[in-house]
């Protein structure tokens, strides 16, 4: 099937499209910089030439012109605010879709495939977040904008569109082109410390999610939703997991939610003074105390899909910002060998 993939280059589209070849598809690339492109998929193992159409997403002429030449897409490209600023989240994550969405829709492309997350879900309703959850009502920039590019894509759904929708929780593993969300957050827990509160992580590999998007490139389907929270971990499980895998000890330091949450909006107000690197914000701050277990099994029995350990995910995730040199190799323990010094 030719599949049009928008995020190309950045961290769950490149894997997608490694796992889309492997399954016998044939991509085509929306992207706007081939060079950079080419390099990040190099780095997941795509050595074999795969067709490129330049363009962005919020140019609607650009997008039409890619989604003419397939018979379904995944839609991976995104802006993500929740560690930190985001260049655009207006034009990618609403109009930028409803480029891709809506005129995928009117061209009959099938299955068309909205990348979303489980933060739509956030925080939650219940003890557990499933496909069928309400959505919640975020006070961010970011957060409104990926409920606003949900509601869309579940309005084309509701029309009898073949929307096909998957939440992934927080995604790690190897090659990030830029370090953000829980990659981010997993080399501040290391090097700076893990603040022990309440709530968790849905911890997903990359790879595992990407499996997850090549199957569900089925045509004739309808629209469906997918929900792929990963495996949860408290935060004291994940600073666990991490001890584990790299045979040290991480700094911990327990935290109440509420004082987290007013420390993450000091940390706010302080960054637009002078920027830093720590990534706690607001945002993320009220994630990581609310998040709950999100119930996978309907998707990984229907598209007969088996998790990665955790901790294997973990390793290779500290293994990679080690040896990228995002993480001192002291801080990586066992992980470190051939890493950068």
């Amino acid at each position: 099937m030719r599949v049009l993939v928008t995020g190309a280059s950045g961290f769950v589209g490149s894997h997608a499209v490694a796992a889309l070849l492997a399954a016998g598809h044939e991509p085509l690339l929306l992207v706007r910089d081939p060079d950079r492109t080419r390099r990040i998929l190099g780095r997941v193992g795509v050595v074999e030439p795969v067709p490129l159409h330049r363009a962005d997403i919020r140019d609607a002429a650009a997008v039409r012109a890619g989604l003419e030449r397939c018979e379904a897409v995944v839609h991976a490209a995104a802006e993500i605010g929740v560690v930190g600023r985001a260049d655009d989240l207006a034009g990618t994550n609403v109009a930028g879709l409803r480029n891709v969405l809506g005129q995928a829709a009117e061209l009959g492309l099938d299955p068309i495939v909205h990348v979303s997350t489980v933060a739509v879900f956030v925080p939650p309703a219940g003890p557990v977040i499933t496909a069928g959850s309400p959505l919640s009502s975020p006070r961010s920039a970011y957060g409104r904008s990926k409920v606003s590019g949900e509601l869309y894509a579940r309005e084309l759904a509701g029309r009898g569109v073949p929307v096909t929708i998957v939440y992934p929780g927080g995604v790690v593993g190897p090659h990030q082109p830029s370090l953000d969300a829980l990659m981010e957050g997993l080399r501040a827990g290391l090097d700076q410390g893990w603040p022990i509160t309440s709530g968790g992580v849905g911890v997903v590999d990359v790879r595992d999610l990407a499996t997850v998007l090549a199957r569900v490139l089925e045509p004739g389907r309808g629209a469906r939703r997918f929900m792929l929270g990963g495996h949860f971990l408290t935060w004291a499980q994940l600073a666990d997991v991490c001890d584990e895998v790299t045979g040290g000890r991480c700094r911990r330091y327990g935290v109440p939610g509420r004082l987290l949450l007013g420390v993450a909006a000091v940390l706010d107000l302080l960054k637009r003074v002078r920027p830093f690197g720590y990534p706690l914000t607001r945002d993320a701050a009220e994630m990581m105390t609310t998040m709950v277990p999100a119930d996978d099994e309907p998707t990984l029995a229907e598209l007969k899909v088996d998790l990665r350990p955790v901790r294997e995910s973990v390793a290779d995730a500290i293994r990679w910002l080690a040896e990228e040199g995002h993480l001192a190799p002291a801080k990586a323990g066992r992980l470190a060998d051939g890493a950068v010094s």
